[in-house]
């Protein structure tokens, strides 16, 4: 069942575990849905996990107005998410596409976020970045002829070629995402529009949020610059930045990486009882 109804659409999310624990809203990237921060970071013992499948994204359905398929708008959507479940506040967090939802939510709702976790970004300041090409290409070839065909001929075309030179299977893990998701065709609009948006345009707003900030970074990975994650790492306030073991080296040490650079992250942020009964004693 969806988690609530805003503006016409049924919002599908995950709450998982504790729910009294320690609240983490993570949030997917670009094509993906709750089931992908879920996959990265189960919550450990004190943990709450919530993901909001953004609007044509996952099993929140219908797509809506194409005018609401923006940075500022999933942001939006995260928190009556918080609103729906009486969070003030949280640790929020996105891979990806989500990280830049998170950027934007901590911008504008500063507020509700007590920690900030910025996992590959591939958006800074500008919309229509390089790195992120493709999108409208594959978005076009969805419309026109449908994920089966779309998918054949995009792998012929030169921006899957770059991908693939880039990082070997770089290009086939856009092609997996993207075609092979459901309803690929009629949640087409949703790559040509955030490839055209960004989070905060104006650096000047990154430098005054002031939660900490966890910024995962990976070298090979060329839809996800390291180069991106360096900037914002460098220009947040209270930043810190961690590699990821590349994905094309070894996706389990990828995935446990970033568990473990979260979990640590969480536990500076909201500090465990025996943690708390420590620092007391000293």
């Amino acid at each position: 069942m969806p988690a609530f109804e805003r503006g016409g659409l049924a919002f599908h999310d995950l709450d998982e575990g504790d729910p009294s624990g320690r609240p983490f809203v993570f949030q997917h990237g670009l094509g993906g849905d709750v089931y992908q921060p879920a996959g990265i970071f189960p919550p450990p013992s004190g943990v709450r996990l919530l993901s909001l499948d953004c609007r044509g994204h996952g099993k929140t359905y219908p797509l809506g107005s194409a005018r609401k398929l923006s940075f500022s708008s999933f942001a939006d959507d995260g928190a009556a998410l918080m609103d729906h479940l009486d969070l003030q506040r949280a640790v929020v967090g996105g891979i990806s596409m989500g990280a830049g939802v998170a950027l934007n939510v901590a911008s504008r709702y500063p507020q509700r976020v007590v920690g900030l976790v910025l996992s590959r970004p591939a958006w800074l300041d500008s919309p229509r970045p390089e790195n992120v090409k493709a999108y409208p290409v594959i978005a076009q070839l969805l419309r026109e002829h449908g994920a089966k065909l779309g998918r054949e001929l995009f792998e012929g075309t030169e921006e899957f070629a770059e991908l693939e030179r880039a990082a070997p299977g770089a290009g086939r893990s856009v092609v997996s995402s993207q075609f092979g998701r459901p309803r690929a065709r009629e949640y087409a609009p949703v790559l040509e529009s955030l490839a055209g948006d960004a989070p905060v345009r104006d650096r000047a707003q990154w430098r005054e949020m002031r939660a900490p900030v966890l910024v995962l970074a990976s070298w090979q990975d060329p839809t996800h610059p390291h180069s991106y994650a360096e900037i914002l790492a460098r220009e947040l306030p209270s930043a810190q930045l961690a590699e990821l073991t590349p994905k094309v080296e070894d996706e389990g040490r990828h995935a446990q990486d970033a568990r473990a650079a979260i979990a640590g992250f969480l536990e500076r942020i909201f500090p465990s009882a025996s943690t708390q009964e420590e620092e007391a004693r000293r």
